[in-house]
């Protein structure tokens, strides 16, 4: 885990690869995409973090996982099923989840508040559900980046959270990072599957 960067309400926890890096730019690179796309604004009782995954796959394969509203099982581990209520996708569509055994919690609703193909953004609220996160945002951007001189991606997944009561800041983030570093651990190993698959020389946008 890194230590806080920033200060304030608005501090960052900065987790997983961060402060490695792994070409264009590095960490510097890193913050500035969370300071112009990951805009949460933390109220008292919540807390908020960020972590970072390098994939050794382009940014076309990961984002057409990534953007998989109506399917976040291609490569979240944790959810069982998925239906979207009603039948287009588009903002503020809302999907309800089932969560496997092994997490407190066995459903979720969540509502789809941004998906921009050009940015490559992917921003859920959770609205509903058998579970303890309350007012639970995260936003999800996804960056082409060489890697060892082959097209790779950048992923950075942020999030905002009410502290639940009897939990302290400290352990509701490391409680939703341990969710979220599976979740990027599992979209790196599809993608880069997927990447041997069908290999490409390009870096994609």
């Amino acid at each position: 885990m890194g230590g806080l960067v920033g200060g304030g309400a608005r501090a960052w926890r900065l987790s997983d690869e961060a402060a490695n890096g792994a070409g264009g730019g590095g960490a510097a690179t890193e913050a500035d995409y969370m300071r112009r796309l990951h805009g949460h604004a933390p109220g008292e009782n919540q807390c908020t973090s960020a972590l970072v995954k390098h994939i050794k796959a382009p940014v076309h394969l990961v984002w057409s996982l990534v953007r998989s509203f109506d399917q976040p099982q291609r490569y979240k581990p944790f959810v069982s099923r998925c239906v979207v209520r009603g039948g287009d996708l588009e903002i503020g569509s809302v999907r309800e989840v089932n969560v496997k055994t092994g997490l407190p919690a066995t459903t979720s609703t969540e509502r789809l508040e941004q998906l921009d193909d050009d940015e490559h953004i992917l921003s859920v609220k959770f609205v509903g559900g058998d579970h303890r996160l309350r007012n639970y945002s995260s936003i999800i951007t996804v960056h082409p980046q060489s890697i060892d001189g082959r097209p790779g991606t950048l992923v950075i997944e942020s999030f905002v959270v009410d502290v639940p009561d009897g939990n302290t800041k400290d352990e509701t983030c490391y409680f939703v990072e341990a969710v979220i570093k599976c979740n990027l651990t599992s979209l790196a190993e599809v993608s880069e599957r997927l990447a041997v698959q069908s290999p490409t020389s390009p870096l994609e946008q």
